[in-house]
């Protein structure tokens, strides 16, 4: 190890490490609200949602749920279908025509300005984490009210982990759960992997308040209590369990 290795934080270290020249010219995947919005613009007539699904290899409720996020920013809209038979018409949906508002920007160096601001004041990793809960919780209420107990969840896992899932893949953060670990969701993609090697506690810290201030704003019952970065040189993972009882509420 080189001296300017050794001044380096461990945390730098390892996300500098496990970075390589061939992972930043790497093309991002497109997201699956991206994949579910190609879809519809590309099919001739309105797609129902399992006709979605099928084609993308997802679950129904998986497009279900981008499917509402697209029509509150005016990308798709639903229409009745014809009548086949006895019974209600199937739910169509189909693009709105026009530009896509939530298509790719170029806020990279914005990004790193910000980053920088916060990683030369004081106490960097609780100033990142309290941003993260800020944008978080902002970005949930958009998503969904209260998670409830009827809610569909993974099972083992504590509650709101599917809904914290969908959130993180929104973002192109690749999650998963981890193999025999309901409580902790694997990261295997980081958006902005070209800035950890600069700004790891910046970063790491952003996402760890950005999912803790997601569960809080549902009400979950769950906590984000760590995210781990480089667990793995392919994967990050953040742990979740849920909340203790409050005494006061007896």
């Amino acid at each position: 190890m080189t001296p300017t290795q050794r001044a380096q934080p461990a945390t730098q270290r390892t996300a500098q490490s496990s970075i390589r020249p061939t992972q930043r010219a790497r093309p991002a995947r497109p997201g699956r609200r991206a994949q579910v919005l190609r879809a519809l613009k590309s099919a001739e007539e309105p797609l129902s949602i399992a006709g979605i699904a099928e084609q993308l290899g997802v679950h129904p409720n998986t497009v279900r749920f981008h499917l509402e996020a697209l029509s509150r920013t005016g990308q798709v809209e639903q229409v009745v279908g014809k009548p086949t038979g006895p019974g209600r018409p199937a739910a169509l949906f189909r693009a709105v025509p026009g530009m896509d508002p939530s298509g790719p920007t170029q806020y990279r160096v914005l990004a790193r300005i910000l980053a920088q601001d916060i990683a030369a004041g004081p106490d960097p990793r609780a100033r990142a984490i309290a941003a993260g809960r800020r944008w978080g919780a902002a970005h949930a209420e958009e998503l969904g009210g209260p998670v409830t107990s009827d809610e569909e969840t993974v099972v083992g896992a504590p509650p709101g982990t599917e809904r914290l899932m969908h959130l993180m893949e929104e973002m192109d953060f690749d999650p998963d759960l981890q193999p025999g670990q309901p409580g902790s969701v694997g990261l295997r993609h980081c958006p902005f992997l070209d800035l950890v090697a600069e700004f790891p506690t910046v970063v790491c810290s952003l996402h760890l308040g950005l999912m803790q201030g997601a569960m809080g704003e549902w009400r979950s019952g769950t906590e984000v209590t760590d995210l781990v970065p480089f667990a793995q040189p392919d994967l990050c993972v953040a742990h979740l369990r849920p909340l203790a009882p409050d005494p006061s509420s007896d």
